[in-house]
């Protein structure tokens, strides 16, 4: 007999329950859609829109059970699309910076609540047993798959006019789903109304400043030229003192913002680390990949949007195979994690060897796709071994923690990384492949200087490129057998802890084999 799923309370009585979860994961995908400034279409608005990349929804996690409780759904979803509405308005209208980043700190602030609101009324409807392995697919192939169809859409919709119609199709989405909520939703309260006393705000500050300043360091330190600017040092010395500040409060406050024993459970420092080498990993298709495609290749915006189509059917296999894997066989996550690793490692491997200037976009649809299964597999079973490992009390501050690090650090890290490393060899290739210009100049005098230059630099380009991925290889080869020797040292070590039990076991049978051959000598 199949499990009867518990009906959505905030929904009105006459909706049926299939019908309340479609509507909300279609609530969640606009959510998801608001992007505050869409990145894919932001070279047309400023060229200094980096720090858009640091938003609300990464220091949102800890409180987001207080606010259920304090706010019924519809509540909470009325007010979120007009303040959703209001944010992409000042996006179209507004060009200061200052005010665009408090915008999309706002946005992201409101879209997250948003959407944790969605997922957790419908999760004993998608699974009455409240399966982890059933809901996280879920989940993931919404928030992951909006992702590749909002840079898609912004994309089309930026080509066929301009950037500001993505912001205007996503106020029309959310004034249908602020319409639906009002005529389809009811107040409701599934407990009683908890204050929003005793949260640690001073707490929440800090961490958003020290983000901020770390993403301002990882995308204008080029610019600024690091540490010597007194502006990026000022920012790593606010960075440093306020992190000591919130080290200090957590130790001392009863309720801090984030608790000290979060990182304190056994698997969770390692989760952190295996998320902060996915996060570096992909940064290679946002730099090197993305730099391919538009100085050797030529490509426009649309053909090299269209690769998302490959990561979006990736993400959706990643997704399956993960539901298969631990909802149907119930196997373990610790397989899935090295699989999915060492795909995002064998698209490294094939980008390396299909960096070429005549290249056709075809040969990058299986890559991708590789990197959307490997995407995909990944965030979903790392996030269901941190359920596992976290318990309740700490899981949504274990969220915000591992959300420092795969939104808000990791990329634009491992952006700053290898834009950094590519054009230092650039400017050293550049300088071993010119020596003998001259000599090319004598030999082919009907070649303008102009055009040498271009040759030289598009050639200092794919040379740089192709340095870059393998050594990208080298550290994702180096990491994968770290990765398979530690599965099996843990294997030997248990193996070797079973052993001196085994023995003990035996000790006995052996005696008393002994004591029953000495009896069978005696009677002979």
């Amino acid at each position: 007999m199949s499990e009867q799923r518990p009906r959505i309370l905030y929904f009105k009585e006459f909706i049926p329950t299939p019908v309340c979860i479609l509507l909300s994961l279609f609530f969640a995908m606009v959510f998801q859609f608001n992007g505050g400034v869409f990145l894919p279409t932001s070279t047309q608005m400023s060229s200094a829109l980096g720090c858009l990349r640091e938003d609300g929804m990464t220091v949102i996690f800890p409180i987001l059970f207080r606010l259920k409780f304090r706010f019924t759904t519809r509540r909470i979803f009325l007010t979120v699309c007009p303040v959703l509405i209001v944010c992409n308005l000042i996006t179209m209208q507004s060009q200061n910076i200052a005010v665009l980043i408090a915008t999309c700190f706002v946005s992201g602030f409101f879209r997250m609540w948003g959407t944790f609101e969605c997922f957790s009324n419908i999760r004993l409807s998608v699974t009455p047993s409240g399966n982890f392995s059933v809901f996280y697919p879920v989940i993931y192939i919404i928030v992951l798959e909006s992702i590749q169809l909002s840079g898609l859409v912004a994309t089309h919709l930026s080509d066929w006019a301009n950037w500001q119609y993505m912001h205007w199709l996503v106020i029309g989405l959310l004034i249908v789903v602020w319409f639906c909520v009002f005529f389809l939703t009811r107040p409701f309260r599934m407990a009683k109304k908890m204050p929003l006393y005793g949260i640690d705000w001073t707490g929440a500050l800090l961490w958003t400043l020290v983000l901020f300043a770390i993403v301002f360091v990882c995308i204008y330190g080029e610019y600024y030229d690091w540490l010597d600017s007194p502006l990026i040092r000022g920012c790593l010395v606010t960075a440093v003192v306020a992190t000591l500040i919130n080290i200090n409060r957590m130790c001392t406050l009863r309720h801090p913002y984030i608790d000290p024993q979060v990182l304190t459970y056994r698997h969770f420092p390692t989760i952190l680390f295996l998320f902060l080498m996915l996060c570096l990993f992909l940064t290679t298709s946002s730099v090197l990949q993305e730099t391919f495609m538009r100085s050797i290749l030529r490509y426009d915006m649309l053909n090299a949007v269209s690769l998302n189509w490959c990561v979006f059917a990736g993400i959706l296999a990643g997704a399956g195979i993960v539901f298969y894997r631990q909802a149907v066989l119930h196997k373990g996550y610790k397989l899935l994690i090295t699989v999915g690793f060492i795909l995002i490692v064998v698209y490294q491997y094939y980008m390396y060897f299909l960096i070429h200037p005549n290249l056709n976009i075809e040969s990058l649809y299986f890559p991708n796709f590789l990197k959307g299964i490997g995407h995909g597999v990944l965030y979903i079973s790392l996030t269901i071994y941190i359920a596992k490992t976290v318990p309740f009390k700490h899981f949504f501050q274990g969220l915000c923690v591992l959300s420092f690090i795969r939104t808000s650090i990791a990329t634009p890290l491992g952006t700053a990384i290898l834009n950094r490393w590519l054009k230092y060899m650039e400017q050293e290739n550049i300088g071993l492949l010119s020596q003998n210009m001259d000599q090319v100049k004598e030999w082919a005098p009907d070649v303008s200087l102009r055009q040498l230059y271009d040759a030289v630099s598009q050639q200092t380009l794919l040379t740089s490129l192709k340095e870059l991925f393998g050594a990208v290889c080298i550290v994702g080869t180096i990491f994968l057998i770290f990765l398979l020797s530690q599965k099996f040292w843990r294997k030997l070590h248990s193996h070797v802890r079973r052993t001196p039990r085994a023995l003990k076991r035996l000790k006995p049978l052996q005696h008393a084999k002994l004591r029953m051959s000495h009896h069978r000598t005696s009677l002979f």
